[in-house]
């Protein structure tokens, strides 16, 4: 088999806290003299209910996360050895997701927060050839109008070039909040030529997705798995060249699915629909990039061909430019054309090989 470490492909789907290292989040903690629940530190995968209670105990263990980033020198960090790991598992774009309001009390407000993200990923791209760009989130649990300084702020740094934000997005618990109010901030990120791209369909069926889609005109869906509970939302999806942000790992963690292989990759595939894998919180989900392909392989039974079709579709799905992207998918093709059990770093996913996670 064909080392998936060496399949070139973009990243999605990643959030800024959930990103760290279990060692960097031990380091930070114990630089600030706090006492982390055990979960997040043995390195081990959530395993959550599905429902509120289970929401409600990822939340928590995300919080205490967070709150150990406190100064520049943190969110640098963090930045930093993001790139470093999708470097060693062969992504040549990464679109990090962040909410500079977390962090916008330690650094001087949620404009220098944001800042020090973008300059770190253009500093982190230029060290390890995976272009990072930044996806600026809102969230569900605050008020609507936040959203919209959120949008603006994000239209202020638009563009596909790396250390550049490219998209805006909506997390947290899709059960919180008024969809259609966060319209207007989605309308101030598409006049500003960024990707929108929202979450939903994970914890809700395919009426959100509905929802998300009538009111927020998604690029790319944050999971959206559940669109296949529904044959005509699912067809809709296809129809509209959607992507969907794929994070299987977390599926199972946050108890949308009981077993691994009850996510639909293969139904979604079926059915047509641009897949992007991703890690989403790897901190808390014990399971990064490669192991979502992993995971496709030997869970859901993709031949090579089918994997390489996934990493098409995650660069594809992108907000990359015309040239990054062609050359990704070029090392693609090279990754499939070589011989089973491939080890090395194709040269089209730039310096990555040479970087240790």
């Amino acid at each position: 088999m064909r080392d998936l470490a060496a399949l070139p492909k973009a990243h999605l789907h990643l959030h800024f806290t959930g990103s760290m290292r279990v060692p960097t989040l031990a380091a930070l903690a114990e630089e600030r003299d706090v006492r982390l629940p055990r979960a997040l530190l043995d390195g081990d995968p959530l395993q959550l209910p599905a429902g509120a209670r289970g929401w409600f105990r990822f939340q928590r263990l995300y919080d205490a996360a967070r709150a150990c980033v406190r100064s520049e020198a943190h969110l640098r960090r963090i930045v930093a050895e993001a790139a470093q790991d999708d470097a060693a598992e062969g992504s040549g774009r990464l679109e990090m997701q962040v909410d500079p309001t977390s962090y916008a009390p330690f650094v001087g407000g949620i404009t220098p927060a944001l800042e020090i993200v973008l300059d770190e990923a253009r500093a982190a791209s230029a060290r390890t050839g995976v272009e990072v760009g930044v996806v600026v989130a809102a969230s569900r649990m605050r008020h609507p109008l936040e959203a919209r300084t959120l949008a603006r702020l994000a239209a202020r740094h638009a563009g596909d070039q790396p250390g550049q934000v490219v998209g805006f997005g909506l997390s947290n618990d899709e059960r919180r909040g008024d969809t259609e109010a966060f319209g207007p901030a989605f309308a101030i990120a598409r006049r500003a030529g960024l990707a929108s791209v929202p979450h939903g369909g994970e914890l809700l069926g395919p009426a959100h997705v509905t929802e998300v889609l009538d009111h927020l005109g998604p690029d790319r869906l944050g999971h959206g798995v559940r669109a296949v509970e529904d044959a005509r939302v699912l067809e809709t999806v296809v129809e509209r060249g959607i992507a969907l942000e794929v994070c299987p790992a977390s599926n199972v963690s946050l108890g949308v699915y009981a077993e691994d292989h009850h996510v639909p990759l293969r139904r979604l595939a079926e059915a047509g629909v641009t897949m992007a894998l991703g890690a989403d919180d790897p901190l808390l989900f014990g399971s990064r990039l490669v192991a979502q392909y992993e995971a496709a392989r030997t869970v859901h039974g993709f031949d090579d061909a089918a994997l390489a079709e996934l990493a098409r579709g995650s660069i594809r799905a992108s907000v990359a430019t015309d040239e990054t992207r062609r050359r990704l998918l070029a090392g693609v093709d090279a990754w499939l054309a070589g011989p089973e059990g491939q080890s090395e770093q194709p040269t089209s996913t730039g310096s990555a090989s040479r970087v240790m996670p």
